[in-house]
């Protein structure tokens, strides 16, 4: 698949997505690039804003088996991972596989379930395989987990560990829409659902074959030197406790790769790494004491660490 093409098909499923979720086209781009750069996203907001159905609309344009689990305190494990139960007439245990197994996995409200739930997704995330009672089973390709979560400190709320953090590749939130996109909102779902109106425009080799040529995209060593000197910054600043771990770094090269297909190119440029760096970083580091007295942000000081690195000169017509 060319580059052109592959851009061509990526335009072809933002506009259905369009359809279904009203003005919010960085958030919607953001999370097909997670999608076909075989990442997971987080989606972090107040209810009603549309985070389901954002997730909805991607299953139905990309054409893609999906399942919906709304996590509550009583949710076990084995609700997300399956489980093994025994066949009498066959004298055998069998696998009743859990709502994970699909294409895209939505996770609703993540963060009102338990820990020990919240670590049932940590293989399944990470290796894309689930292992029950000493089996280990494939899920099916392309994979990926959509989790949406309330804001930190709402009621019923339990923070998610680092290490379950770290496993996704981005972090966004959607926010109110302006008054022009609620007044669309409003006339969208005045005489049918906007879901209603999303077209299946690729399928499971569609997107095999964009996380292909997305692979195949050339990073010239300095890009390579510059997103791990931005790392490097987070691990150094007096202000953070905990900074970007490398599964940070590999992801912000991933989705940059990715960045630079949507935007019709075969190579990435600095502008494509600081473009996503804040929803690669800003969960993945921790402040110190010391930052929260300044009353400095994760994405204060990612923005000041970007305005410290010096970008490497590479320019959009290098080729």
């Amino acid at each position: 698949m060319n580059i052109s093409y592959s851009t061509n098909q990526i335009n072809s499923i933002l506009k259905e997505v369009k359809k279904a979720v009203i003005g919010k086209d960085a958030v919607i781009i953001k999370v097909l690039l997670a999608i076909l750069c075989k990442g997971h996203v987080l989606i972090e907001d107040i209810p009603g804003v549309g985070k389901t159905t954002l997730a909805l609309a991607f299953s139905k344009a990309l054409s893609l088996e999906h399942n919906r689990m709304q996590f509550t305190p009583d949710v076990l494990p084995t609700d997300v991972t399956g489980f093994s139960i025994y066949n009498k007439a066959k004298n055998s245990f069998e696998f009743r596989p859990g709502v994970a197994f699909c294409n895209l996995f939505l996770a609703d409200e993540i963060n009102r379930t338990s820990s020990k739930t919240q670590s049932a997704l940590l293989e399944l995330m990470e290796e894309k395989r689930i292992t029950v009672d000493g089996v280990t089973y494939k899920l099916p390709e392309p994979y990926t987990v959509i989790a949406t979560q309330n804001p930190i400190g709402s009621a019923g709320t339990h923070n998610l560990p680092d290490s379950q953090l770290d496993r996704f590749m981005i972090k966004l939130s959607m926010g109110y829409p302006d008054t022009a996109g609620e007044v669309a909102i409003l006339k969208s779902k005045y005489n049918s659902a906007p879901l209603e109106n999303v077209r299946k425009v690729a399928d499971t080799d569609t997107i095999l074959e964009l996380q292909e040529t997305i692979s195949g995209v050339y990073v010239d060593d300095k890009i390579y030197e510059y997103i791990v000197a931005l790392s490097a910054a987070t691990r150094n600043h007096p202000l953070l406790r905990l900074g970007v771990s490398p599964r940070g770094t590999l992801a912000l090269m991933q989705i940059s790769k990715g960045i630079a297909v949507a935007m019709g190119r075969d190579y990435v440029i600095p502008d494509d790494v600081v473009f996503i760096c804040h929803d690669v970083f800003e969960h993945r580091i921790i402040l110190s004491s010391k930052a929260k007295l300044a009353e400095q942000t994760a994405s204060d000081i990612i923005s000041e660490i970007v305005k410290k690195v010096p970008a490497p000169r590479i320019s959009a017509d290098r080729r």
